[in-house]
């Protein structure tokens, strides 16, 4: 195999543990293993002069891996190749690995604008937050980084936002992709598709990959997204159950449709309501199964959920309601659910969409704070320095996000940071909802709560399909659902961005921005 960049020193084996190797790779860089961990520092002591420390006694000094010199006694660490004693005297580190049990090195020395040497970015997670990340550092400081991304899934980075008008045939996968393989060489982005990091050891700085891949970091990004939850009851394991997170599980569904006909959706929240409407696209007899007494309760009020819940069922889309799943039915594969009041629907294919969970295995292992997500201040940074987090895996200011506009506005924060471009900070974001599903327009966002300060003002037109709840406080909007008409949804979203005073414009806002300019 071949890895661009990095030369191959040995085999693992051959390098005995805590004892070090000497590589001539135009200079001479001694290569040690620690257990089964590999490092790699210049091989020059620089106090003798001489080429020695290879044949150095390797150790643990005050919890940092050193080698000392057998001549004058320096303790150099491993990582960093600091000289503990004189720092002035410290040598060059450089990136070592295992893959497939050969040892490989890159030399350090690749020069970035100010003549200094590059330093190394990790990014764990391949998705939409970790590559936008990417793509704002590569725009202000091209050069400072080498950067290796680890992603789960085998292929570039795609919009999953995307995933709703791809199951339903709008949209080709090709389409949805933001970063194809060839992106990433075009932009000196080492990735390793289908290799997710299961290991990243703190102390030592760096991580290890599913596939036994080391990679050293000066700065880490974890980027790790969230996990769909899944549903805890007998036969949720059975062939036919899957989630609608990623292509895989797309894939599914559409292998599924070509060879099935009775679908059965459970959740009734936004991404619950694009799978059904994509699999009735399909060609697949669709029943939804919610638990609670109206559709997307967390976005919409009982008008607008009443409204989309018709004209849904007027494409044949069949609904449960107030239903909560106790089995999975079936033997070899899934034939239907059967609920706790004892009734049953048959079933060819379930997909669970009942929500989503912050993924901090990785962060928790690495002893970094979590709570439901991983704890990040203004800056994106975790209480690891070196470490920084973006997106849906994080918690800041104690909320956790799972759409887009937040994750483009952390990753601006971010790249900022890990440029040293140090002024940005991120103050949290106000989510707006949009279901995208074709005919059906439905916005939504702030909040719906109602408190005894709180105003209403409603626009519903029946016979247009037209409706419209602003929630009104202080003189100011609050929350806003529309159903029908959402064109002016954005600049809703933007009064309470700004905390906007309605006074001027009250009787015309429900007429939108337009409407209200001219009377202004």
């Amino acid at each position: 195999m071949s890895l661009p960049g990095w030369q191959e020193i040995c085999g693992l084996a051959d390098i005995l543990p805590d004892t070090g190797v000497c590589a001539d790779l135009g200079r001479q860089i001694a290569v040690f293993r620690v257990d089964d961990a590999v490092y790699a520092i210049d091989n020059r002591d620089p106090g003798s002069g001489a080429n020695v420390l290879s044949r150095g006694i390797v150790g643990d000094l005050g919890g940092e891996l050193v080698v000392a010199s057998p001549i004058y006694k320096h303790h150099f660490s491993l990582t960093t190749g600091r000289c503990l004693e004189e720092p002035e005297l410290s040598v060059a580190a450089h990136e070592c690995r295992v893959v497939e049990g050969r040892v490989w090195v890159r030399v350090a020395g690749q020069e970035a604008a100010g003549g200094t040497a590059r330093r190394r970015l990790v990014v764990i997670g391949n998705g939409m937050a970790g590559m936008r990340t990417v793509e704002e550092l590569l725009k202000i400081a091209p050069d400072l980084y080498d950067i290796e991304v680890f992603g789960a899934e085998p292929h570039g980075n795609y919009n999953r936002i995307l995933l709703s008008p791809l199951l339903a045939g709008e949209k080709r996968v090709e389409e949805i992709m933001l970063h194809p393989l060839e992106w990433y060489a075009e932009h000196g982005v080492t990735l390793h598709a289908g290799d997710p990091v299961v290991e990243v050891d703190r102390r030592r700085r760096r991580v290890i990959s599913e596939r036994g891949v080391e990679a050293g970091y000066d700065r880490l990004l974890l980027a790790t997204g969230s996990n769909p939850v899944t549903l805890a009851v007998p036969g949720a394991d059975l062939p036919g159950v899957v989630t609608f997170r990623d292509l895989a599980d797309v894939d599914a569904m559409l292998q599924a449709a070509r060879q099935h006909r009775r679908a059965v959706v459970i959740g009734g929240g936004l991404l619950g309501l694009e799978a059904a409407s994509g699999l009735t696209a399909r060609g697949m007899e669709v029943t939804v199964v919610h638990a609670h007494a109206r559709l997307m309760e967390k976005q919409l009020d009982e008008a607008a959920a009443g409204m989309l819940q018709l004209s849904m069922e007027a494409r044949g889309i069949r609904f449960r309601m107030q239903a909560r799943t106790a089995a999975v039915l079936g033997e070899s594969r899934v034939t239907g659910l059967r609920f706790q009041d004892g009734q049953s629907v048959e079933a060819d294919l379930v997909v669970v969409a009942i929500g989503v969970r912050p993924n901090t295995s990785l962060a928790l292992a690495a002893g970094l704070r979590c709570e439901r997500g991983v704890v990040v201040d203004d800056t994106l940074q975790t209480f690891d320095p070196s470490i920084y987090a973006v997106g849906e895996c994080v918690q800041h200011r104690q909320a956790t996000y799972g759409l887009v506009a937040p994750l483009w506005e952390q990753a601006r924060v971010c790249a900022a940071h890990l440029a040293e471009w140090g002024a940005a900070r991120y103050g949290g974001s106000l989510t707006s909802t949009h279901l995208k599903v074709t005919g059906i327009q439905v916005f939504s966002a702030g909040s719906l709560g109602r408190s005894a300060g709180t105003e209403s003002l409603v626009f519903n037109d029946a016979g247009r399909g037209v409706y419209k709840h602003l929630l009104i406080e202080d003189d100011r909007v609050r929350g806003a659902v529309l159903y029908g008409d959402t064109a002016d949804g954005p600049w809703y979203a933007e009064l309470m961005r700004q905390g906007s005073s309605i006074g001027s414009m009250r009787e015309h806002l429900l007429f939108g921005e337009r409407f209200a300019a001219s009377r202004g």
